[in-house]
């Protein structure tokens, strides 16, 4: 079955920087497009940034010049590395995979990343 699972998730002082990765199994990686969400407590999930299968890349604009998505086919996961983060970052990480053709959809189980002094 397809599993997507994140880590990397923690506490983190605002500047800092930490880098989330989402490895996936169960499914051929390179015909998904993978993406990032997140959700704070009382919001709704909203997407931080996507990578397609040939690597293009589109950035929520709340974290542009700060966080840069990447993905390594041979490894079967993406990564989010967060850098100058901000107290509003504080949320929950979900990677999310959607098949290029059937537009199937899986989502990993989140990690918490929380940004405070």
């Amino acid at each position: 079955q397809v599993q997507l699972v994140e880590s990397g998730g923690g506490l983190v002082q605002p500047g800092g920087s930490l880098r989330l990765s989402c490895a996936a199994s169960g499914l051929t990686f390179s015909y998904y497009r993978m993406s990032w969400h997140r959700q704070a407590p009382g919001k709704e999930r909203e997407l931080v940034a996507n990578i397609s299968n040939f690597g293009m890349q589109v950035y929520a604009d709340s974290v542009k010049g700060r966080f840069t998505i990447s993905r390594d086919n041979a490894k079967n996961t993406v990564y989010l590395q967060m850098n100058s983060v901000k107290p509003e970052d504080t949320a929950v990480y979900y990677c999310k995979a959607v098949h290029i053709v059937s537009a199937n959809t899986y989502w990993g189980q989140g990690t918490q990343v929380t940004v405070s002094s």
